[in-house]
């Protein structure tokens, strides 16, 4: 488990999951203790863990306000069911995915996230990226930091070196990798933090240089 940012008004915790390396993020509000805890993966005692150690992370006692999925793939959701159960919190993931989570996971999405949308706790606001291609509903998160930088919780959209798997399918291709090119790189700075859903973080200006590359090999 990692601390991987403390911005003063919150802190961003990220722990690494099965053996597919899942990333779990949980980002705390220091003020309110209100958290989200981004795509509970498997293994649920783990993240119950880490949800403990962040009691640390705030000023008052610390509560999981709402659970986000960033997109449908059953290693993102392992753990979903049982963080549902545990925490109490709303669980949260983009429209075009819920059917198949809830098929999947056997639990209610109980909200649909749009593009657009903003998920807000007590102390912490969440923007809605929608980015098609990877599955028909993935989404981003957009947490701006008040000190100036914005931190992206980009699940399987994208990573260091190249956008989502999208199994070689042309069409799904161009669609992530426009949504990935305008929702992402074009709306937001060189500085901005990615926190994808497997593997190291990166950031928008160490991966702008090689959208053409990207474009040519597709993928």
């Amino acid at each position: 488990m990692t601390l991987l940012h403390d911005l003063g008004f919150a802190v961003i915790r990220s722990m690494s999951v099965s053996d597919m390396n899942n990333n779990v993020y949980l980002v705390t509000s220091r003020a309110s203790g209100a958290q989200v805890l981004i795509d509970a993966a498997n293994d649920w005692p783990a993240i119950e863990g880490m949800l403990d150690d962040a009691r640390e992370d705030a000023e008052v006692a610390t509560s999981v306000r709402a659970i986000v999925t960033t997109h449908q793939h059953r290693d993102h959701i392992g753990a979903l069911a049982e963080a549902g159960r545990a925490t109490g919190a709303p669980l949260l993931a983009g429209a075009d995915d819920a059917d198949a989570i809830e098929e999947h996971t056997g639990v209610a999405i109980d909200r649909r996230l749009s593009h657009g949308d903003t998920v807000g706790v007590d102390g912490l606001s969440f923007g809605v990226v929608h980015l098609r291609g990877h599955t028909p509903g993935s989404v981003a998160l957009v947490l701006d930091d008040t000190s100036g930088s914005t931190h992206l919780f980009t699940g399987d959209s994208l990573f260091p070196g190249g956008v989502g798997n999208t199994w070689g399918d042309a069409k799904r291709f161009e669609q992530l990798f426009t949504d990935v090119s305008e929702r992402l790189f074009g709306a937001f700075d060189d500085d901005t933090h990615v926190h994808p859903g497997h593997g190291a973080g990166t950031t928008l200006g160490a991966e702008r240089p090689h959208l053409g590359e990207w474009r040519a090999r597709g993928w």
